[in-house]
Formats: C-alpha cells, sequence, structure tokens
C-alpha cells in the first residue's frame, strides 16, 4: 500500500497535479505520523489494515468539512473536499453498494443470533471483523438496528 500510494505521489508531481500531489503528501505525513507514534511505544510499523484505517478516517474527516462548508455556503472549499475523498477512496477497496450492504447486515444478525437491541453491538463487531474496510459502519448499525427492531 505504501508503494502505490508513494508511485502515485511520483506520477502526480510529473502530470503536475496540485491536488493529487498535496492530498497523497497528506495521507504519507498521516501514516509517518503513526509510524513514529508506534515506534515510540515499541510497536511494529504500520500495518495494511491500519493505512486502511487512516485512510478512512480521513475520509470522514473531509466529508464531515464537506457539509460544514455548504452549510457555509463555500461551495469552492466543499468541492476541494469532495476531490480529496476521490483521491483517498481511490486507494481503499471498493465499497459494498446498498443490496450488498443490506445482505451482509442480514447475514450478520443471523449468524450472531441477535434478537434485540442490546445484540447491535454483538453484531457490529461481526461484521468490523470480517468486513473491515468495505462498509460504512455508520449505514451499517442504522441497517442493523432497523433489523433487531
Amino acid at each position: 500500500m505504501r508503494d502505490e500510494i508513494n508511485a502515485a505521489l511520483k506520477q502526480a508531481m510529473l502530470d503536475q497535479d496540485k491536488r493529487r500531489t498535496a492530498t497523497l503528501r497528506l495521507i504519507n505525513a498521516a501514516i509517518k505520523d503513526r509510524d513514529i507514534a508506534a515506534r515510540s511505544t515499541g510497536k511494529d510499523p504500520v500495518s495494511e489494515s491500519e493505512i486502511l484505517e487512516i485512510l478512512t478516517r480521513m475520509i470522514r474527516q473531509r466529508q464531515e468539512s464537506a457539509k460544514a462548508y455548504e452549510e457555509g455556503n463555500r461551495l469552492d472549499l466543499a468541492e476541494e473536499e469532495r476531490e480529496e475523498i476521490a483521491i483517498i477512496q481511490s486507494f481503499l477497496p471498493p465499497q459494498f453498494d446498498e443490496a450488498e450492504l443490506l445482505s451482509v447486515c442480514a447475514e450478520a444478525v443471523k449468524q450472531t443470533g441477535a434478537n434485540g437491541l442490546r445484540d447491535i453491538g454483538k453484531c457490529m463487531q461481526a461484521l468490523k471483523a470480517r468486513y473491515p474496510d468495505r462498509l460504512d459502519f455508520g449505514k451499517a448499525s442504522s441497517l442493523v438496528k432497523g433489523m433487531l427492531t
């Protein structure tokens, strides 16, 4: 994953794509920050799953920023955030569509034997363990909640 990001950064610099270059540099900086934090605690460098987690968090932050910019009537800044989201998402595996998300949530409810709202956590743990990088857990949580009510 690191090599893929670095190769994309080099290509973006050759193409003189300023937005893509800046976004990829931000990704590298976030990964290096996590590496430094891990090194100071004696842990191994950041793994692939942790890189995916970093990218997911970066997307979530940009979605919140874009929403705030839209509410503040700053559509130009909101569009910049959406461009960064698209660049970051290109490094993530494809997300489930609505139909797949619904079937995966139903399967998790069935497998865990959940039968009430107090079992939402159990279902979400199963989903996070099985599909850590392909789900929007906010949507999944609301679907599971709807199935258990």
